[in-house]
């Protein structure tokens, strides 16, 4: 039966590791502020943003395989652990390969979205243009960044995210200071760290099925039932990951209508804001394995139980986190940015950033539980219907309150995410239960 250190043993080097990825953010953030030009900053804001959209919208590479191996390890089903890495990897290197072809029309398309001075463009695409040679290498450390989460094995995960983030970093640190690159060696770096990381992974990967004994071959992998179900959670996670890069995206476009410095105060404050997400969503990889160890043992009990510690932990996380940015961001942004406009706008809206943890922890939470189980179709669904209030309480609020009126209505966002989940928890709970009495395998992607 989990306990609450089998969370926190599961959720803490997510958390470490995902707290060192925004640092790449900071880190960027910091070395191009330090020139003191708003639309340098803006750049490099809108070329993460851009991977963030690309990464986000095949994320579900990373969600899928995770819920499948922790079914698999929960049924003690070594081949198809085996199958499910496989299976992912194909996917990404076909994905990626195919981004890297189509490179100038999505640049294109990004920065027509997005908007933005000629200034914050140019600088945009110089990031761009060294950073996504670094996509099939990417897509492939999310295919094993699963597997390894949903094994359990989150010290892997943590090491191969450091590798790639600290990598990252010092080649930033170097290439922009020292060698003035300027933004361009900020994408550099960004390529450098990723392929490392997914070189690493697939070695250790590697031994990983070797000391587990686990074969798989050509019917394990292709097995029609195993595809159909891996391809329908794909897809209901694609259209959910959409929604939540839509509004992202519809973020940064008001923000960069209110114009250079309106955007980088913005973006400053969502470096801040990435780095808890990132560390609260170590609880929500926590519960994917333990809600898909629980599912594929078809125990219900464990379910119930895993959920409940998770919710716990998150929830105190939550608010030490806010407390935590209300507290630092006079300093931290003093530190990033000299900009005096840039720092006065920065702290005019810093309240909604320290909201935001204990409201989005609930949502990130809830992911979890809903990709350990599969029922990848009620996050679509619930999704959709977040993103309808979203748009609805933008359209009321921005107009009438400005940038404030942009965060409060990102902020409803979260919230509707929390409540639609949380309703269909229920559900969740009840087809597990059933399957246990059953005696069934467990749930189909998408099951309702």
């Amino acid at each position: 039966m989990p306990t609450l250190g089998r969370v926190l043993a599961l959720a803490v080097p997510i958390m470490l590791a995902n707290a060192s990825t925004p640092l790449i953010g900071f880190v960027d953030a910091a070395v191009v502020g330090r020139l003191g030009d708003a639309a340098l900053i803006g750049g490099v804001a809108l070329g993460s943003a851009i991977f963030n959209a690309i990464y986000w919208c095949v994320g579900f590479l990373r969600m899928s395989t995770t819920g499948f191996a922790a079914q698999a390890l929960g049924a003690r089903d070594s081949v198809e652990i085996a199958a499910t890495l496989v299976r992912a990897l194909l996917i990404a290197c076909v994905i990626g390969t195919g981004i890297v072809v189509l490179q100038v029309p999505v640049q294109k398309a990004f920065l027509w979205v997005l908007g933005g001075s000629p200034a914050v463009q140019a600088a945009t695409m110089a990031y761009f243009d060294w950073r996504i040679w670094a996509a099939p290498a990417g897509l492939v450390n999310f295919a094993l960044l699963g597997w390894f989460i949903g094994l359990g094995r989150t010290m892997v995960a943590f090491w191969l995210q450091v590798l790639a983030n600290m990598l990252n970093i010092g080649f930033a640190l170097i290439f922009v200071p020292v060698l003035d690159w300027g933004v361009s060696g900020v994408g550099l770096a960004a390529f450098l760290g990723e392929w490392a990381a997914a070189i690493g992974g697939l070695v250790i990967a590697a031994r990983e099925l070797r000391a587990r004994g686990a074969a798989f071959g050509r019917a394990a992998v292709f097995a029609p039932a195993k595809l159909r179900a891996m391809f329908a959670a794909n897809r209901d996670i694609m259209i959910r990951t959409v929604c939540v890069l839509a509004a992202s995206q519809i973020f940064l476009r008001l923000s960069a209508g209110q114009g250079d410095a309106a955007l980088a105060a913005n973006a400053l404050l969502l470096t801040l804001l990435a780095i808890t997400y990132f560390m609260l969503d170590g609880y929500a990889h926590a519960t994917e394995t333990l809600v898909g160890q629980a599912i594929g043992a078809r125990d219900r009990p464990r379910l119930d139980r895993s959920v409940h510690l998770a919710a716990i932990a998150a929830g105190i996380t939550g608010v030490v986190a806010g407390i935590v940015i209300w507290a630092s961001s006079e300093t931290v942004i003093a530190f990033i940015s000299t900009n005096a406009e840039v720092r006065s706008l920065t702290s005019s809206y810093v309240v909604w950033a320290a909201l935001l943890p204990f409201i989005g922890v609930w949502c990130f939470l809830l992911d979890g539980v809903f990709i350990g189980a599969t029922r990848t179709a009620d996050m679509r669904d619930m999704m959709l219907l977040s993103f309808g209030v979203y748009l609805a309480t933008l359209a009321i609020l921005a107009p009438a309150f400005g940038n404030h009126g942009i965060w409060a209505a990102h902020c409803v966002f979260f919230i509707a995410r929390a409540i639609t989940l949380a309703w269909k928890y229920p559900e969740l709970a009840r087809a597990a239960e059933t399957l246990r009495l059953a005696g069934n395998i467990g749930p189909r992607a998408g099951q309702k």
